[in-house]
Parts: C-alpha cells; structure tokens; sequence
C-alpha cells in the first residue's frame, strides 16, 4: 500500500508546486512590456499583427502552434510535424477559445495559459505533474 500513497503524494505536491510557480509566473509576467492580461489566467503578446478577420466561437481554423510547459519543454508542436492543424474552437482549451476569437487571421501571439483555462489537473508529460501554466505560441493561418 505504501507505493499508490506515496505515488500520490507526488503527484499531489508537484501539482501543488507547478500550480504556485504558474501563479507566481502570471503574476510577475503581466507587468512586462508588450503582455496584455485578457485575465488574471490568460495573458498574450502579439508577436505578428494580422489584418484578416476574427473567427467565430464556433468556427475552424487553421493554425500552427507550439506548446511548452514554463520550463521551456515542448509538449506538443504542429511545426515539429511540418504541416499547420485544422481546429474546431469549441473542442479547443478555454484559453485558446478565448484568445483566438480575438486574433486576426495573419496573427501569431504568445498564449500564457493557467492550468484552470487548459489542462487542470491532467498531466501533460510524466515529469510535469499536472496544474501546470502553458505557453502558446499560435499562428492564425485562415478560417476555413
């Protein structure tokens, strides 16, 4: 029995860990230069303006992104595949729902995302425990 409890615990305590240093992370990064706070869990820098639309709530779009934990490890990336994804916003994070119906076709921002707008409490990677703050980095290709 000794084995699941103390699997736990480590999953509890760096849960516990990732969600204090997100929170510290959004908190400090929203006094740089260029973030501009949509909240106190979802942050972004525009890093190219777009001039297309806005898409929808409910639309498709085609993006390039790259997502990485605050330590810089990269969890998932469209350009490490060579080929931009084809998304349905409503099945998407509420971070990215919330950003990218603000967003220009043409644009590519920064998303810093707190675990209750992504993926809470679910692991991302075996090493990272969960309640973990993403960066996003989304490039609005069309609206398809």
């Amino acid at each position: 029995m000794a084995k699941p409890n103390a699997y736990l615990k480590r999953i509890k305590d760096a849960a516990a860990k990732n969600l204090a240093e997100g929170e510290l992370f959004l908190k400090e990064n929203k006094e740089k230069e260029g973030v501009i706070s949509l909240s106190d869990t979802l942050q972004y820098e525009v890093l190219q303006q777009g001039q297309g639309v806005k898409p929808g709530p409910k639309a498709k779009v085609l993006c390039h992104y790259k997502g990485q934990l605050l330590n810089g490890d990269v969890f998932d990336s469209s350009y490490k595949r060579k080929r931009p994804e084809s998304l349905h916003i409503p099945e998407l994070i509420r971070g990215w729902q919330q950003a990218l119906v603000q967003m220009p076709v043409g644009s590519t921002w920064r998303l810093y995302i707190h675990p209750s707008l992504a993926y809470g409490f679910e692991p991302l990677t075996k090493e990272s425990g969960g309640n973990c703050t993403l960066i996003f980095d989304i490039e609005l290709i069309s609206i398809l």
